[in-house]
C-alpha cells in the first residue's frame, strides 16, 4: 500500500470498499488511474490560476509580466503595484497550493495523493495554461506543499532561507538553496514511508531551480541585485534579483 495511506480516510479507498472492488480487476484499476489523473489535472488547473496576472490586469489594467522583471510573482507585484497587491498575490498563491495539496491527500491515499497534487500545483504555477505558460517561480507554492507534508521540514527550510537571505541579501540564492535541501530534509523526517513524497518533491525542485536559471546566471556574473532593507532605490532596481513566488 502506498505511503501515507494507512489510517487516512480518502475517497479512493472508501469507494474501493464501498463497491467491493478487487485488486487486479478492471474497475479497481480504472478507479486508481482516474484518481491519479484527478490528482494531477485539478491541482495543475488550480496552479494555473495566477493571482498576479488577474490582479494586475483586473485592478491596475496592466500585465505584471510586461513590467519590472516580467515575472508573475509576489516580488514583481510589490515593485510594480505596492504592498497590498503583493500581499493579495501571496495569500492567494498560498491558498491555492494548500487547497491543491489537501484535495490530492483526501482523494487518493493520503500523502501519495498530496505529493502528486503538490507537484502539479507547482507546475501549474510555473507554466499556467491560462496565462500562456508564463507564470511565477513556484517558491511560495512549494513552501506550502512542504508545510502540509511536514511542518518540521518547512520550519528548517524556512530557517535556511532566512539565514541565506539575511547573510547575503540574495533572495534567489536563498530560494534555490532551500529548495535543493528540501527533499533531503523531508526524507530525514518521513523516513521509509516518505519515498513517494520525496520523489515528487525532487521533480518539483528541478522545475523551481530551472525557473531560477536567469537569477543563477546573474549570481555567477556578479550582477544579481541584492535585497534592500531601506526604501532607497539603487540603479537597475527593475531587474528582479529575487527568487520570488
Amino acid at each position: 500500500m502506498p505511503e501515507g495511506s494507512v489510517n487516512v480516510w480518502n475517497l479512493t479507498q472508501y469507494l474501493i470498499a464501498r463497491w467491493e472492488l478487487t485488486p487486479g480487476s478492471f474497475p479497481y484499476a480504472a478507479l486508481l488511474v482516474g484518481a491519479v489523473l484527478l490528482c494531477g489535472v485539478v491541482p495543475y488547473l488550480l496552479g494555473s490560476i495566477n493571482p498576479a496576472v488577474l490582479i494586475s490586469k483586473g485592478i491596475y489594467k496592466q500585465d505584471v509580466r510586461t513590467l519590472g522583471s516580467g515575472n508573475a510573482g509576489t516580488t514583481n507585484m510589490l515593485r510594480a503595484f505596492g504592498k497590498k497587491a503583493a500581499a493579495a498575490t501571496l495569500i492567494l498563491d498560498l491558498a491555492k497550493a494548500a487547497l491543491a495539496y489537501w484535495f490530492g491527500f483526501f482523494l487518493f491515499l493520503g500523502m501519495t495523493g498530496g505529493a502528486i497534487a503538490g507537484l502539479f500545483v507547482v507546475l501549474g504555477h510555473i507554466f499556467p495554461v491560462f496565462a500562456k505558460f508564463r507564470g511565477g517561480k513556484g517558491v511560495a507554492c512549494l513552501a506550502v506543499v512542504a508545510l502540509c507534508q511536514s511542518p518540521l521540514t518547512f520550519a528548517i527550510v524556512l530557517a535556511i532561507w532566512l539565514i541565506v537571505v539575511l547573510g547575503t541579501r540574495y533572495v534567489s540564492l536563498g530560494s534555490v538553496m532551500a529548495a535543493l535541501l528540501y527533499p533531503l530534509i523531508l526524507r530525514a523526517f518521513l523516513g521509509a514511508i516518505g519515498g513517494g513524497s520525496v520523489a515528487f518533491a525532487i521533480v518539483a525542485v528541478v522545475f523551481v531551480v530551472f525557473r531560477h536559471r536567469e537569477n543563477l546566471k546573474r549570481l555567477w556574473a556578479g550582477q544579481e541585485n541584492k535585497l534592500q532593507f531601506s526604501k532607497k532605490k539603487k540603479s537597475g532596481e527593475d531587474n528582479d534579483g529575487t527568487g520570488n513566488a
